[in-house]
């Protein structure tokens, strides 16, 4: 007896939507069972990850710093799987792209004018999408696994931002610890509501991203392109689409929303370019991307839930005593039932049951 996965002939349109309120109860789920077995009262335990964070205006501030980059990064994301590209680096981009839009603030501190912001917003697009570009390079150009390429060059990205940290970036009067000048006013991106909390603009640059990205794929060519190549790339060849060409493109659009997510980081949250400028929003993004189907849309209310990950690992860290890296299983949960659901929406599990022929071969 064998397990294999056989392809329905239609999938479910029901299912395809309620996958992922399917993989977010199971996931509430394995976590109420998460909890019992570390002696933790499941009820309280959930109501102190997801509902706590979410009573008082200053964490639904720190709910929206967390998704703003969470978002922007995932809508980049969506499209790039769509077209069939898989990049898996988005942290080293958004690590770039931070480094790339401090250079103004830490190279020209004189530099202070109404163009300091928008030119280290610039930069930081840039910055990400050229390291967006190798394993694009890699994969046209020597076909390359781009999976690999571009998570090994997100470990080479942070290697680079801490040498700089703690190198030639390091403030001078920072009494020896790592990290650049504080920046000035006019290259940190401002907050939205100052005297309620630090919720800064890049929520605002994220929804604004989603929108035009979703604009993009439904009603342009070069969305219609994207969807026929990540669909089926022989078709999208007989229309004279070049593949090529969409994964220079996959990679440059995820690659700069990357990295203009890690300077909108560095400059609204942080406020100077430290050794870690990211707790792995690079990663946890592609979660985002996948529980809003793949869509620039549906990745901010993604965004907004796996957002709250973080927040709940750190109240039940402070509430309840358990590890922060609680958020970290919880985000892993959640990918692997919205994987599996959308497995099984596309596949048929059967149980194929082999005869024991070989005698009878034998015997003839």
């Amino acid at each position: 007896m064998h397990i294999e996965l056989q392809k329905r002939p239609v999938p479910s349109r029901l299912f395809a939507v309620l996958s992922p309120f399917i993989a977010l109860g199971l996931t509430l789920v394995a976590g109420a069972i998460l909890f019992m077995a570390l002696g933790k009262n499941p009820f309280d335990a959930l109501y102190s990850f997801f509902i706590e964070p979410l009573t008082e205006i200053w964490s639904l501030h720190e709910l929206t710093i967390k998704a703003a980059p969470l978002i922007l990064i995932a809508v980049g994301l969506s499209v790039c799987y769509r077209s069939n590209n898989w990049n898996i680096g988005a942290e080293g981009q958004f690590i770039m792209g931070g480094i790339a839009g401090s250079l103004v603030p830490i190279l020209m501190p004189g530099f202070q004018t109404w163009l300091t912001l928008p030119l280290m917003l610039l930069l930081g697009m840039a910055g990400g999408a050229a390291w967006g570009a190798i394993p694009a390079y890699l994969k046209t150009r020597f076909n390359t696994n781009e999976i690999l390429t571009s998570l090994m060059l997100v470990y080479t990205a942070q290697l680079f931002l801490d040498w700089l940290a703690r190198g030639m970036f390091r403030d001078p009067n920072g009494n020896n610890f790592p990290g650049s000048v504080r920046f000035p006013a006019a290259a940190q991106l401002p907050e939205i509501m100052p005297s309620a909390g630090g919720a800064h603009y890049g929520i605002v640059l994220a929804i604004i991203a989603a929108i035009i990205a979703w604009f993009m794929l439904r009603y342009t060519l070069n969305g219609f392109e994207v969807r026929v190549l990540g669909a089926n790339p022989r078709a999208g060849r007989f229309a004279g689409f070049s593949q090529k060409r969409m994964t220079f493109f996959a990679f440059l659009l995820s690659g700069g929303l990357a990295g203009l997510a890690g300077i909108a980081e560095v400059s609204g949250a942080i406020g100077q370019l430290r050794e870690t400028i990211s707790p792995g929003y690079g990663f946890t993004a592609i979660i985002v991307a996948f529980l809003g189907r793949l869509n620039p849309l549906g990745a901010i209310a993604a965004g907004f839930m796996l957002a709250l990950t973080y927040l709940g690992g750190e109240a039940a860290q402070m509430t309840l005593g358990v590890s922060d890296k609680v958020g970290r299983v919880f985000q892993g949960l959640l990918l692997f039932f919205v994987l599996g659901c959308d497995t099984l929406i596309h596949y048929q599990v059967r149980l194929v049951w082999r005869k024991a022929t070989a005698a009878a071969g034998g015997q003839a």
